[in-house]
Parts: structure tokens; C-alpha cells; sequence
């Protein structure tokens, strides 16, 4: 570390931990601050590979939420390919909103970002949200200290309780001074107007895009991956600071207030249209003991032992149900691509002959009607080939489940299976690789004296026989398996909206960026 104290240079090394001698003088200055130099410990670190997207995707997050603060990022490794990039947003979380609908491509509904701030019992609170075009999705990014809480917490609840109050607040007053503005004349039969009872949250919320960032003394992290803000005392800071705010706000701009007075109205209109046309088809699925045809289930009933897996295709779904352990493991293939929820409501996928194997075989519901206590299997595991349509379905249910069944990743339900990639053999030596650096490392250990392996390259999962499924990506003992978190899904259905979306520029960017990315792919 050197420190500019504005009259002289300090200076101390560490090793792990420890310095070696005292903090020295190494010369004069007449600036301050302080500059840290690391080379990261490979003892220490797992890696010491930095990513520059990475890196660049970490620090571009830090000068969003600290807005005014310059951040550079230089990538000296390659002389030949110099990286760098200088960062620094005036408009802070503001500026973070306009950048993702830009990246997103989203079309907004209206021109102005709202913006709420205040401190309250010492905790500083900011809000920045727009609403968009789309239907069927909310986006929020949540942030303590910095941190990313990407399973949300105390200060997302405070916020979401105030945006319902206000825009209920207001809606009520809008459809008060309707009333009182409509000519005195008795209604018709049957076409009287029922009292305004409110909007539902997730109608209020519906393709909202909003950033909450909370600053506190300390914060107290919860859940699977400690993205979770828990002090309690967020909710009420962020409650009021929000509400009062955002009231101020609508009044100073009507404009933006009835554009999302509206938005929920029409939001709600079209869920409780949607709610009635999928009535007695949900009835049919979800009221009946019927379960789907496809599915081989397991004997077991008890959710913190069972788990399904979803498989691409009837070949893979075959040799999964004779590799399984019958007690636990329940198998439900589907075949084709699903149907991309992007764009569709609940009633679409009720009515969808590849999700409604799904939604039947879980059992929970979907989307308002979900419920968690009726999910028949603890663990909720994605199993596709490795290959580029593999990755393309495992893309889509994440979304899926992302839109339609949410808590089922914010609670740790859903993982994704790993199948192996290769499989090195000489004689009865037998190891199964996952990258081609395993593979190499397998051929050199199997082939050490000069002997012949042999290598099969695994296209899909129907190539594997029982046996070989169940000692690689199913057995509880020796498989490998990704818990899928908000994060991800939030990711996969990033994707998705640049890739499948309306806007054409955002998915042109995003081919010309990751274009030679594509060199080794499987197709």
C-alpha cells in the first residue's frame, strides 16, 4: 500500500495477511489518497485468471450505484491487445435504468426516470424505475452496501408495499374524479360500475425495471447464497422514504402517474381476462388426480428426498428410467422446444403441450395461483444435452420457471445436471471428462506408457447407456450438479429478451460481440 497523506509517501508490504516490517516514508508528495497493489495468491485465490468482462461487468455495477465516481479499467496482460475502458455516471442508478433498457432493447413508456431518495434512521435509500412495453415480467436489481442481493430482502419488500400504496392511492382518485365527471343519468341494468377495489402487486408491477440500492451501518445477509438483505429495519426506512417520494413525484409529474395508473389497469384487465379463459382448463390439469403420461414417478412422497428430472427427448428419457433409483427419482421427458413465455400469459401455458407435462408433474401452479407447499418433488432438475439445442431448452425452462414459478428458484429447488462430455477408456480404465482440458488430462494418464485410449464424445444424453447415466449425472454419490440461482435465471432471461425479443439492434449487438465466441461450437 502507498498512502498520499498531501506531505509524504507511506508505504507497508503484506504477505498473506502479515508485513514483514513497519510502515516507512518512501518519499514526499503534495496529493492525497491511497493506492493498493495485489498479486493474487494462488494458495488463496481459486483462481488467479482475472476476467476483464467480469471485472469490467463489476466495476461498470460500482460506478452506476456510486454515481460521480470515476473508475478505470486497464488490461495490460496482452501488449498486442490492450483493454480498457474509463467509467463514471453522473446520473448514478438513473443512468444504470436508461443502460439496461437500452441493452435490453426495451421500449419505455415513459420518457422520464423517476428518481426517490431520502435518509431514514441513518439508512440512505435510493430508487430508480421506468416502466417498459413488455408484459409478463418485473425486473429488479437490488443492492446493500453495494452488494447484490439477488435474491432480494427487507428494502425490495419496502418498496414494492409503497409502489402498491401510492399507485393505488392515485388510481383511486383517478376513477373518483371519473365518476364525478360523468353526466348525472341513471346506468343501465347490467352496466352499472363495480367500486374501485385496487390493483393487484403484480399487475402494479408488471414490466417494471427498478433499481433499489440501501446504505446501512450493517448489513445481515440470509438465504442459500447470502444475497438475501434481512434487517428488519430496511423495510420501514425504505417504506417511507419511498412512499413520501414517489407521492411528491406524482404530483409534480401527472403525466408519468397516469401513464402507469394505466399500464396497471391494463395490466389488471388483461390477468383477470386471462384468469376466467384458463379457468376450467386449470381445473382440468391441477384439480385431477391425473398426472402426465410420460412421467415415470417415484414411489417416494416425502419433498426433502424426491426429485424429477426433466430430460430432452424420449431416447434420453428411456435410459434415464432404467438408470434411476426408483425410490426417489421420477423422469418426465419432453420432446420439441417449448413454447418461449417471453411474450405469453398463464393461460398460454396452461393450454401449451410442452409445459403442461410440467406444470402438471410439479404441481404448484403457475404465476398467481402457485403454491409452494403443493410441490411434489424437493428437487426440480434440468438434464439436456451438451450441446447448443440442449442449452437452448435449458434456457427456455429457466425462463419459464424464472416467469411462471419464481419461488421455486428463490428457495433452491431447481438444479441443472451435468452431464459428462467425453469418455476416455483403455481396457476396463474408464474416466468420464467434462472439458476437453479433463479429457486431455485423462488421455495422457490412461495413455502414459504409449498406449492407445480411446475417446467417445458424448452428443447427446440417449448415447449413454442406463448404467453409464446413472454413474455420471445421477447418482446422488458421485454426479455434479448446478444449483440454479435468481441471478441465473435473471441472466437466461436476459437472454432471452435480446435473443427472441422484438428489437432487432440488441440482438445484432449481441451477435457482432459474441460472435467469436461461436468458433467451437457444437452445432
Amino acid at each position: 500500500m502507498e498512502i498520499h497523506d498531501g506531505k509524504n509517501v507511506h508505504f507497508q508490504r503484506f504477505d498473506r495477511g502479515e508485513y514483514s516490517e513497519e510502515i516507512k516514508i518512501i518519499g514526499t508528495t503534495d496529493r492525497t489518497g491511497t493506492t493498493v497493489t495485489f498479486k493474487p495468491d494462488a494458495e488463496i485465490f481459486h483462481t488467479t485468471v482475472f476476467s476483464y468482462e467480469t471485472l469490467n461487468d463489476r466495476l461498470r455495477e460500482k460506478a452506476f450505484l456510486n454515481g460521480g465516481l470515476k473508475i478505470s479499467l486497464h488490461d495490460l496482460r496482452d501488449p498486442e491487445n490492450v483493454l480498457e475502458e474509463t467509467m463514471m455516471y453522473e446520473g448514478g442508478i438513473r443512468e444504470y435504468i436508461a443502460w439496461l433498457n437500452k441493452k435490453r432493447g426495451a421500449e419505455v413508456l415513459h420518457p422520464d426516470i423517476v428518481y426517490l431518495n431520502g435518509v431514514e434512521n441513518g439508512i440512505m435509500v435510493e430508487v430508480a424505475f421506468q416502466y417498459t412495453s413488455d408484459f409478463n415480467s418485473e425486473v429488479f436489481r437490488s443492492f446493500a452496501n453495494d452488494i447484490h442481493t439477488g435474491e432480494g430482502g427487507m428494502h425490495e419488500l419496502g418498496f414494492k408495499r409503497a409502489l402498491n400504496f401510492v399507485v393505488n392511492n392515485f388510481a383511486k382518485q383517478v376513477a373518483e374524479q371519473k365518476d364525478k365527471n360523468k353526466k348525472k343519468k341513471p346506468a343501465k341494468k347490467g352496466e352499472e360500475e363495480k367500486p374501485f377495489n385496487g390493483y393487484s402487486g403484480e399487475a402494479i408491477r408488471e414490466a417494471i425495471n427498478a433499481i433499489i440500492s440501501v446504505k446501512l451501518p450493517e448489513c445481515e445477509f440470509e438465504g442459500q447464497t447470502k444475497g438475501k438483505l434481512g434487517n428488519p429495519e430496511v423495510q420501514p426506512a425504505v417504506y417511507k422514504v419511498a412512499t413520501e417520494q414517489l407521492t411528491y413525484y406524482f404530483e409534480e409529474h401527472p403525466e408519468t402517474m397516469q401513464i402507469i395508473v394505466n399500464k396497471a389497469a391494463n395490466s389488471q384487465a388483461a390477468r383477470d381476462a386471462a384468469k376466467k379463459a384458463m379457468e376450467a382448463k386449470r381445473k382440468s390439469v391441477m384439480d385431477s388426480n391425473g398426472l402426465p403420461g410420460k412421467l415415470a414417478d417415484c414411489s417416494e412422497s416425502d419433498v426433502n428426498v424426491t426429485e424429477i428430472y426433466i430430460v430432452e427427448g424420449d431416447s434420453a428419457g428411456g435410459s434415464a428410467k432404467e438408470g434411476r433409483d426408483r425410490r426417489f427419482q421420477a423422469i418426465l421427458p419432453l420432446w420439441g422446444k417449448m413454447l418461449n413465455v417471453e411474450k405469453a400469459r398463464a393461460d398460454k401455458v396452461y393450454n401449451n403441450d410442452k409445459l403442461l407435462p410440467v406444470v402438471k408433474a410439479l404441481g404448484t401452479g403457475i404465476a398467481e395461483d402457485f403454491d409452494i407447499e403443493k410441490l411434489r418433488y424437493g428437487r426440480v432438475i434440468i438434464m439436456a444435452d451438451a450441446d447448443v439445442d440442449g442449452l437452448h431448452i435449458r434456457t427456455l425452462l429457466l425462463t419459464f420457471f424464472f416467469r411462471f414459478m419464481r419461488p421455486l428458484i428463490e428457495q433452491g429447488h431447481v438444479y441443472c445436471a451435468q452431464p459428462p462430455l467425453f469418455k476416455v477408456a483403455r481396457g476396463k480404465q474408464v474416466r468420464y471428462a467434462f472439458s476437453d482440458e479433463e479429457r486431455d488430462s485423462y488421455i495422457a494418464e490412461l495413455g502414459a506408457d504409449g498406449g492407445k485410449t480411446d475417446v467417445q464424445r458424448y452428443k447427446g444424453l440417449g448415447e449413454m447407456d442406463p448404467v453409464q447415466l446413472w454413474e455420471t449425472t445421477m447418482n446422488p454419490e458421485t454426479r455434479t450438479m448446478l444449483r440454479v440461482s435468481v441471478e441465473d435465471a435473471a441472466k437466461a432471461d436476459e437472454i432471452m429478451t435480446i435473443l427472441m425479443g422484438d428489437k432487432v439492434e440488441p440482438r445484432r449487438e449481441f451477435i457482432e460481440q459474441n460472435a467469436k465466441l461461436a468458433v467451437n461450437l457444437d452445432i
